[in-house]
C-alpha cells in the first residue's frame, strides 16, 4: 500500500477507493452445502435447502469471494502480481502516450484503484458487484490509517512542488487512547502528563522485577501491545523500539511493563501529529560516501538477482536507500545487540525493522556487521516487489552504515576479515556489493536515521530524527 501511494505521486496518477456491498454473497459456493430450514419458512420448515451463495460464516466463503473477484479482474485484462497476489495490474496509456501500469489493490471488500482514470476500473467492477453508495472517492481511511494529501515544498521551503499522499494513525490512536483511559478510570487512574519519551528515562524492561500480572491483566497487556504494534505499522516509527522491547514479555508481563505501556499511550496522546509523507522526489546523495574499487577478481559469480518472469518496467524509475544501525550489547540481561533498519523508496519510508539479534556479539564491529547482513537480506524483498510491480529501479540500493570499519571491510577488496565468527556476514555483504544491487557507504552516527530503531533516545534527539523521517520541514 505504501509503495502504491508513492507510485501514484511519481507517475501523477489518481487513487480512488470503494467498498463492496455484501461482498461474500456475490460469489457462488463451489462445495455442496445445505441447511435444514426453520419455522420462518412456514410449510417448508424442516426441509433441506441448498446454499448456492458464499454466505458469511461458511469456512470457504472468503476463498470463493476472492475467486469471484479474480475472475472479474482477469476478464478485464488484469493479472495479479507474483509478489502480492492481491495486487492486480494492467498496462495503460495516458492521453499524452505515457505508458505505465495501473493497479487495483484488494483487501477483502476494500478496493483501491490506481490509474489516470480509476473510475473506469471501478465501473468495470460495478457491472459484476454492487459498491456501497458514496464509497467511491479518494481514500480518507484505509485499514485503520488516515489517508490525506499534503503539499511538498523545495529544500528552502519556499516553492511548492506538488501534492503527495500521507498516512497517519491519528484516528486509530484517538480511539485506542479513549479505550485505555476508560479502563484506567475504573480504577481511578489516569495517563501520565507532560512526558518527553515513550518510556521512562533509564527504564529497562529486562531489569523490571515488579510483581507479575494476573491472567486477566496479562490478557489486557497483550491486547495493548497488539494495538501498539498496529500503530507502528501505520507509521508511528518513533515508538517501535519501546514496543519491541515490551513485546518480549507477552507471556509473563509485570506491573512495571504495563505502566510503561500506559506511558507509550500517554506519549502518543501528547504527540499525536506525525504523518508519513510519500515524497516522490529523489534523495540528493554525495558520492563522497562511497569507495570506488576494482572487484574483477573477487566473487566472479556474483550477479544481481533479477526475476526472469518480471513484467515490463514502465513509468518513472525509483531509487532505494537504506539506513542500518545496531545497538551493541543493548539488552542488559542477555547482552544481545538490537538491529534497526529503515528502507526508503525515493524519499518515502517504506519498510522499518527493529529487532534484537539472535546472538551475543563480542564487539561493536561484529554486531554492526550482523545488522548490515540483515539489512542486505531485507533489501531484496522491496527490490523484488518493485520489479514484479513493473516499476523501474534506478541503480543499486544505497546503504548507509555508521561503523567505518564495517564499511571499509565491505567495500575494499584488500580488506581482510579478522573476526572469523562473522565470516558469513562478511562475505554476504561483500558479494552483494560486487553484484551491484547494493552500494555501501559511511554516514556519521548523528545523521543515521536508523538510530531511531535501535535504542531509546532522549526527547530532543528523538524529535530531531523524527523531523527527518517524517519530512515535517518540507510537507504542509
Amino acid at each position: 500500500m505504501r509503495i502504491m501511494f508513492l507510485i501514484a505521486a511519481i507517475n501523477c496518477l489518481v487513487i480512488l477507493g470503494a467498498d463492496v456491498q455484501n461482498a461474500y454473497i456475490n460469489a457462488r459456493t463451489r462445495e455442496k452445502v445445505y441447511m435444514i430450514t426453520g419455522p420462518e419458512l412456514g410449510s417448508n420448515a424442516g426441509r433441506p435447502a441448498t446454499i448456492v451463495r458464499a454466505l458469511y460464516g461458511l469456512k470457504s466463503s472468503g476463498a470463493r469471494w476472492r475467486d469471484h473477484l479474480a475472475a472479474i479482474f482477469r476478464e478485464a485484462g488484469f493479472t495479479n502480481s507474483k509478489a502480492d497476489p492481491d495486487v492486480w495490474m494492467r498496462k495503460a496509456q495516458k492521453p499524452n502516450k505515457f505508458l505505465y501500469w495501473e493497479y487495483v489493490l484488494c483487501y477483502v471488500d476494500d478496493i483501491l484503484a490506481v490509474s489516470h482514470d480509476p473510475r473506469a476500473i471501478l465501473d468495470t467492477i460495478l457491472q459484476q458487484v454492487t459498491l456501497k453508495p458514496g464509497s467511491i472517492e479518494e481514500p480518507k481511511n484505509y485499514l485503520g490509517a488516515n489517508i490525506s494529501k499534503c503539499t511538498v515544498f523545495d529544500g528552502n521551503n519556499q516553492i511548492p512542488q506538488k501534492q503527495v499522499w500521507t498516512m497517519s494513525a491519528q484516528e486509530y490512536i484517538r480511539r485506542a487512547i479513549e479505550e485505555v483511559e476508560r479502563e484506567l478510570k475504573v480504577n481511578s487512574q489516569y495517563l501520565p502528563k507532560k512526558i518527553e519519551t515513550p518510556l521512562s528515562s533509564g527504564y529497562r524492561p529486562e531489569l523490571d522485577f515488579s510483581l507479575e500480572l494476573c491472567p486477566q491483566m496479562t490478557n489486557y497487556y497483550q491486547g495493548l501491545i497488539g494495538i501498539l504494534r498496529w500503530i507502528v505499522e501505520l507509521g508511528r516509527i518513533n515508538i517501535m523500539v519501546p514496543v519491541s522491547m515490551l513485546s518480549r514479555y507477552l507471556i509473563s508481563p509485570r506491573e512495571g511493563h504495563l505502566q510503561q505501556a500506559y506511558q507509550i499511550f500517554a506519549y502518543l496522546k501528547q504527540f499525536n501529529h506525525p504523518a508519513l509523507v510519500f515524497d516522490e522526489s529523489e534523495p540528493v546523495l554525495s558520492t563522497d560516501h562511497f569507495n570506488v574499487c576494482d572487484w574483477s577478481s573477487h566473487y566472479p559469480d556474483a550477479e544481481k538477482k533479477v526475476p526472469q518472469d518480471a513484467p515490463e518496467a514502465l513509468g518513472h524509475s525509483v531509487v532505494t536507500t537504506c539506513y542500518v544501525d545496531a545497538d551493541h550489547a543493548g539488552c542488559h540481561v542477555t547482552r544481545r545487540p538490537h538491529t534497526g533498519i529503515l528502507i526508503y523508496v525515493n524519499c518515502a519510508p517504506i519498510i522499518w525493522f527493529s529487532k534484537r539479534q539472535n546472538t551475543v556479539e563480542s564487539s561493536t564491529f561484529s554486531s554492526e556487521y550482523i545488522a548490515l547482513k540483515i539489512a542486505i537480506e531485507l533489501i531484496e524483498s522491496p527490490r523484488y516487489k518493485l520489479r514484479m510491480f513493473g516499476i523501474p529501479i534506478d541503480g543499486s540500493t544505497i546503504v548507509f552504515c555508521d561503523n567505518e570499519a564495517v564499511v571499509q571491510n565491505s567495500t575494499r577488496p584488500e580488506s581482510t576479515l579478522k573476526k572469523k565468527h562473522v565470516s558469513i556476514a562478511y562475505h554476504r555483504c561483500r558479494e552483494a556489493q560486487v553484484a551491484g544491487y547494493v552500494r555501501i557507504g559511511f554516514i556519521k552516527g548523528m545523521e543515521n536515521l536508523a538510530d531511531l530503531l535501535t535504542k531509546t533516545l532522549p526527547g530532543p534527539r528523538l524529535r530531531k530524527l523524527m523531523e527527518y523521517v517524517f519530512h515535517w520541514k518540507r510537507a504542509h
